[in-house]
């Protein structure tokens, strides 16, 4: 586990605006030094094993530099050999994968109608999850299951605190601000909150903020199909409807820090007027299109065998949804041109399938002229990827290549964040 993520020296990270100036400083050995670690770890993470060759060729570094980041990654327990691979001439080579229980974090999903919260280990897994259906949940709310639930859930997954590197936390942007259907004056009470206040205790833990979107596209850059695809587009169907961009295999924030927001973008309605997107491509607004049938998302979505009605009700929804995404399918493969789009969400898999195929068609139907149009497909990861990418932040923060690692750049991390003291 790094020193800076020892208990007695937290720090908090919350996202920000990345209003930086061109930069145009060097790097020095040390930062040099950490980028290739990071760099040769994710290797590791990302093939499953290797061995000290391949690592040589996959990453350029030089035999005798990955012989010493190996050494050093082996006596920090991040890595293990696995055992040797046969078949050549000579000593057979030794392959090294990561330790899986080298490190573990927390991950926590808050949206306008459910709480999450996981405990993953370094390779990604779920060991532990607590699910919270709520509408509009307060901060005390949020706190109180929280206090209440991490011990046992550390207890179910078998791990003890200091192997905790950080918890990760996904919310939506301006989470108690956007009007949504239902939503109670009290919420806007999320707009001032001090969101590392609300997992101060039982254990002091840095503490890294992220946009739900954002999160979730992270997570399937590390886990999903960002390790096929280096550019892509993630829309997360939750409460609202929100996206994020991974360009060459790094997040891409914007210049404030809120690109890919999709969900505000408008479309026509079937009034003939416009609407926004979210308003009906989201839970929300599936939850509104049961409504005006007499139904309920549980009767849709929460039974093995829903009743025909709802069934007809939700082949609408999907109709009209796909119908819906062109407008903003076309912006982002005229503008980004990705090599795929990938959707994700609190829906069921099949659903979440059904929904991208169906908007793939419609696209490839209606848009003719746009020059390349990138396939829409179904993330990988699953209903749960905001709370997995936020887990993964830690990691990503510690121990996992990041941009703008090598700039000699004060304060930040390269990312958009900002550090800041805790309290």
């Amino acid at each position: 586990m790094p020193a800076s993520a020892q208990p007695g020296q937290p720090h908090r990270m919350t996202t920000g605006p990345n209003r930086t100036k061109l930069r145009l400083s060097g790097t020095n050995l040390e930062r040099a030094a950490d980028h290739n670690q990071r760099v040769t770890l994710h290797a590791i993470r990302v093939n499953g094993s290797l061995t000290r060759v391949e690592l040589a060729a996959i990453t350029g570094l030089t035999p005798p530099a990955i012989a010493n980041i190996t050494k050093r990654l082996l006596a920090d327990g991040l890595i293990e050999e696995a055992g040797q691979r046969r078949g050549g001439r000579g000593q057979p080579p030794t392959k090294l994968r990561i330790r899986r229980d080298a490190c573990h974090a927390i991950g926590v999903n808050i949206d306008r109608d459910h709480i999450t919260m996981v405990v993953v280990d370094f390779a990604g897994e779920t060991l532990a999850r607590v699910s919270e259906e709520v509408d509009y949940a307060l901060p005390d709310h949020v706190r109180s299951l929280y206090r209440r639930s991490i011990r046992a859930m550390l207890e179910t997954a078998g791990i003890q605190r200091a192997s905790l590197v950080g918890i990760g936390v996904a919310v939506p942007d301006d989470l108690g601000h956007v009007d949504l259907p239902g939503r109670p004056a009290a919420y806007a009470e999320w707009d001032g909150i001090d969101m590392a206040s609300l997992f101060d205790e039982p254990f002091e833990l840095p503490v890294f903020v992220e946009n739900d979107a954002a999160a979730a596209a992270m997570g399937e850059m590390q886990l999903g199909l960002g390790q096929k695809y280096a550019s892509f587009f993630y829309i997360l169907i939750s409460s609202g409807l929100g996206g994020g961009l991974v360009v060459d295999g790094a997040y891409w924030r914007g210049a404030d820090g809120r690109s890919g927001e999709l969900g505000f973008m408008h479309a026509p309605s079937s009034d003939g007027g416009v609407v926004q997107i979210q308003a009906l491509v989201s839970l929300s607004g599936l939850a509104g299109h049961l409504k005006e049938h007499g139904l309920t998302l549980a009767d849709a979505i929460g039974m093995e065998a829903p009743s025909a009605k709802a069934a007809t009700c939700v082949d609408d929804w999907v109709e009209r949804a796909a119908a819906q995404l062109v407008v903003p399918l076309e912006a982002v493969n005229c503008l980004i041109n990705p090599g795929i789009v990938l959707l994700g969400g609190r829906l069921p898999s099949v659903l979440v399938e059904r929904l991208a195929e169906r908007a793939h068609d419609v696209l490839k139907a209606s848009a003719a002229n746009v020059p390349i149009v990138a396939p829409v497909m179904r993330a990988a990861l699953s209903v749960d990827a905001p709370a997995v990418g936020a887990a993964i932040l830690p990691f990503s923060h510690f121990l996992l290549p990041k941009p703008g690692a090598l700039w000699k750049a004060p304060g930040g991390d390269g990312t958009g964040r900002a550090i800041q003291p805790a309290h």
